[in-house]
């Protein structure tokens, strides 16, 4: 086998276990949740951070209305912080190190929100779209 081919087995095998991993069952943060973005113009990784608390049925619910936050389609809701970086590294740095009580307290969210802020970086460097899984 070559090189190229070796390589596209490898990229398909990493995809295929990604598209499986997204399908599992998650614990919410009470802490809240972020929306991951790319700012082209500014070039800068985004993330808008939203503060929630879990109910007993396991849903985020917006503090505000105590209603559930639905998990598919548009929400509208402000955002607690804004948190940006020219680079992964740097964003997690202002969420995870810069802030005085920090908005993630679950370890899996940490890594989740790392793993993202990756992806982003990429998409942003390669002019590529950027969604959040």
């Amino acid at each position: 086998m070559n090189l190229i081919v070796e390589t596209d087995v490898l990229a398909q095998q990493i995809h295929q276990i990604d598209d499986e991993l997204s399908k599992r069952s998650l614990a919410l943060d009470p802490s809240g949740y972020f929306i991951i973005y790319v700012d082209r113009q500014k070039n800068l990784i985004c993330a808008k951070h939203y503060s929630n608390f879990i109910n007993e049925q396991g849903l985020a619910v917006d503090p505000e209305t105590g209603k559930p936050i639905p998990a598919k389609g548009k929400v509208n809701r402000q955002a607690v912080q804004l948190f940006t970086g020219r680079t992964a590294k740097e964003l997690c740095v202002e969420i995870f190190e810069k802030t005085q009580l920090c908005p993630v307290t679950l370890f899996d969210h940490a890594a989740y929100l790392g793993r993202e802020a990756q992806r982003a970086e990429l998409a942003l460097l390669q002019q590529q779209e950027y969604i959040q899984d």
